[in-house]
């Protein structure tokens, strides 16, 4: 910090706007791509690892999807950023909330798909009960490890109930994992 406000360096960047521009155009098509790879071999994939689709578009894929995401709020939290960590996790789930899933049921009405927003009993279940467990959470502005814990234990149960559905019952749950038979 110098005394002198007058002194203001100018940042030269790396890249200019157009190819800037065309780098962003590119990564998305790229991205977009192989999006519709992933989403295009979930069935196949539920079929031989013996494991519901939706466990896969609901707990798996938003891991994967959204690893560089995770690892930097996990090292924000780390440095004891909170506000910045909880930025990052909050904001992502807003975005997809608010922004992306009303534009894909427009646009799947637009194309002429059926989609809707009318979810079964346990998509509402969990959706209800992590909105509720991060609410109390988060009401009186601190943290600590017993918080955390609740809240993974919270994603742990609402995984445990996606990997269990859409399952005959009698069904052994691990049996295709295992491949005992």
């Amino acid at each position: 910090d110098s005394e002198d406000d007058d002194d203001v360096t100018e940042e030269t960047p790396v890249i200019g706007f157009w190819s800037g521009f065309a780098w962003l155009v590119g990564m998305t098509a790229i991205i977009a791509l192989l999006s519709e790879f992933v989403v295009g071999t979930i069935e196949d994939a539920s079929n031989s690892w013996g494991i519901s689709v939706s466990f896969i578009s609901i707990i798996l894929l938003p891991i994967v999807g959204n690893a560089a995401e995770h690892a930097g709020a996990i090292i924000f939290a780390f440095k004891n950023k909170l506000d910045i960590s909880l930025g990052v996790a909050l904001g992502s789930a807003t975005q997809i909330a608010v922004f992306v899933v009303p534009l894909c049921v427009i646009i799947s009405w637009i194309m002429g798909i059926t989609m809707d927003l009318n979810f079964n009993l346990l998509e509402t279940g969990s959706l209800a009960l992590a909105i509720i467990a991060t609410a109390f959470t988060l009401q009186d502005g601190t943290s600590h490890y017993m918080k955390g814990f609740v809240l993974l234990l919270c994603y742990f149960v609402i995984g445990a109930c996606f990997f269990v559905s859409n399952r005959p019952l009698g069904e052994y749950i691990f049996t295709p994992l295992l491949g005992f038979y």
